[in-house]
């Protein structure tokens, strides 16, 4: 299936007109509102079960977790979509043949829009895990739903059809807020208070401070002040909720691309799946604005768009995705893996893979965290590329990573200072990227550099302090004006939340696997999987592994390979396998 980047319109472009159409999508209406055919509705019946509305009656409603996907038998239904001031913005009209839903109802999140019977109608609803089984059941209906569903999510992105978020357009917060839902894939609305006449009306009956911003306006009418993503994820419906006498056959901690691949092998192979990333799905990937050495991506992919579909195949497979989803700690109880979540609830699985991939190194200056969020970006994003359209910038790093951002963001800023510790940009960078990065005219490379300190002001950084070596000279130190500095240094393990669990680490924090296990702890058959850590039943895939290839294509390789691994490990363990 031919499916679109779901992440390819940003919602954090420039607050849109209301009542302006999906303009990018207005030739693709037809995939986006298709009319199903009489054969297709005849297969589309064995999951479904008929519902009657009176005229007038809602068939779901913004805010509230919908029943599943609706088929227009009979009727008209108008759907539209209504922000938290009750104003409301016409999407659609269906009738006979057409189906209403859209990506929410296949994850059965609370549903984005209203949907109201215009006259009385007759419908088919599917509910989220029918949909699910109707999709992989009936492949040719599935891609014309899929397709669908995709389509009208990322229209309701292009029109910014969700929450209102009314802040500074480069306060951090918004910044992050910002961030957040766009790579969950989730419409929202951005209104810079300083500039956009409309923030007046929004504020004039709200008494507001400056810590209360950015202010977030809920569909459901609640209104948060500078809230964190939690609090948003929360407010907005997005904090999964789990069966707590259910045992999943594999629990996987995080969603870049080892998690991710792991999702769809082991849900398409059969094995009940859970997934857990306490942000967005991607990872460290998801911040590459473009990756070009990606296997059957020869014009390359962002790492969002990567993320995006590998998100939506999972979800098709009946993969369960708690996006965003903290897992504190692990322990074992009656056999299986148990985890406890940030907001307490505990989910148990017969095995678990740690796909938790790193966290952003930051640099060891004075009063760093004075400027973080305030002038530091870890990614380089649409959101980061209009925050310093014409300026000057600096970015530090000489890997890939480092070299995509400075491809990407050069398009934007007027001047790009890159500082790396090397003599040059051989030993860590793709030539690709080398070559790229030397026919820009805007970008400069320090070898040779690194970071002394960081000055600033209350608004945030204003200054970076360099050292560079100079070969025979001695040391040289620059000074360079710049509110934006990308830090591209490489990544520390993300295992904190593994420390109870007592499994095996080399002497980075990484997780040792496999028959690179120095002292095995199998009490039964001792057999050792190349995968699995320390502790029987444990996999570690992705950059957490110890001694892995940090490239997105390897990771993606590990999510593969360790699903033979663990149904081979159930196998052998058939206590295990009969606990549920």
């Amino acid at each position: 299936m031919n499916t679109p980047d779901l992440l390819s319109t940003s919602p954090d472009a420039a607050a849109p007109d209301l009542a302006m159409p999906y303009s990018s999508l207005e030739y693709r209406q037809h995939q986006m509102f298709p009319r199903l055919s009489s054969a297709e509705i005849s297969s589309l019946r064995r999951f479904a079960q008929p519902m009657s509305f009176k005229a007038g009656q809602l068939i779901f409603e913004t805010g509230r977790i919908a029943l599943g996907l609706f088929v227009l038998l009979h009727g008209r239904v108008r759907i539209f979509s209504r922000d938290s001031f009750g104003r409301s913005t016409l999407v659609t009209e269906h009738d006979d043949g057409h189906f209403m839903a859209e990506m929410a109802q296949l994850s059965g999140k609370p549903a984005l829009i209203d949907g109201v019977a215009l006259t009385d109608c007759e419908t088919l609803v599917v509910s989220p895990e029918k949909l699910r089984a109707l999709i992989v059941a009936d492949a040719q209906l599935g891609e014309h739903i899929m397709r669908a569903l995709i389509l009208r999510r990322l229209g309701l992105i292009e029109q910014g059809l969700g929450p209102i978020i009314v802040g500074n357009g480069d306060d951090a917060r918004l910044v992050r807020l910002q961030g957040f839902l766009r790579r969950n894939a989730y419409p929202a609305m951005v209104i810079d208070a300083r500039h956009d006449v409309e923030a007046a009306t929004l504020l004039s009956d709200i008494t507001t401070g400056p810590d209360d911003f950015p202010l977030v306006f809920c569909p459901n009418g609640s209104v948060l002040r500078a809230p964190d993503e939690a609090q948003l994820a929360s407010c907005l419906g997005l904090v999964p909720t789990f069966e707590g006498s259910h045992i999943y056959d594999v629990a996987i901690v995080g969603a870049g691309p080892a998690g991710l691949a792991a999702a769809v092998y082991a849900a398409t192979e059969g094995l009940s799946v859970a997934v857990f990333d306490q942000r967005a799905p991607g990872g460290q990937a998801g911040a590459s604005s473009r990756i070009e050495n990606y296997l059957g991506f020869p014009t390359g992919i962002s790492g969002q768009a990567l993320a995006a579909r590998a998100f939506q195949q999972a979800l098709k497979f009946g993969a369960h995705l708690a996006i965003p989803g903290k897992v504190m700690n692990v322990d074992t109880q009656d056999g299986a893996y148990a985890l406890t979540l940030m907001d307490g609830q505990r989910v148990s699985a017969r095995t678990l893979v740690v796909a938790s991939g790193a966290a952003y190194r930051k640099p060891v200056v004075a009063d760093f965290d004075r400027y973080e969020g305030r002038g530091t970006y870890y990614w380089a994003s649409p959101i980061e590329a209009k925050l310093v359209k014409g300026q000057d910038i600096v970015l530090m790093g000489g890997g890939n990573s480092a070299g995509q951002a400075t491809v990407f963001l050069a398009n934007f800023a007027r001047s790009i200072r890159v500082l790396i510790r090397g003599a040059d940009l051989n030993a860590s960078m793709s030539k690709y990227l080398i070559d790229r990065i030397g026919s820009l005219p805007n970008v400069s490379v320090c070898t040779r550099c690194t970071l002394k300190a960081l000055e600033g002001d209350e608004a945030g950084l204003t200054q970076v302090h360099v050292r560079r070596e100079k070969e025979g000279e001695g040391p040289e130190d620059e000074i360079i004006d710049t509110r934006h500095l990308f830090l591209f240094i490489g990544a520390d393990p993300k295992t904190d939340w593994l420390a109870s669990s007592g499994v095996e680490l080399d002497s980075r924090g990484f997780v040792v696997t496999g028959f690179a296990r120095r002292t095995p702890t199998h009490v039964d058959t001792g057999i050792h999987y190349p995968l699995e850590t320390s502790l029987p039943g444990m996999f570690a895939v992705g950059d957490v592994r110890s001694e892995s290839t940090k490239r997105v294509a390897s990771a993606v390789g590990d999510g593969a390979a360790v699903v033979s691994q663990i149904h081979a490990y159930l196998a052998q363990h058939p206590t295990v396998a009969q606990n549920i």
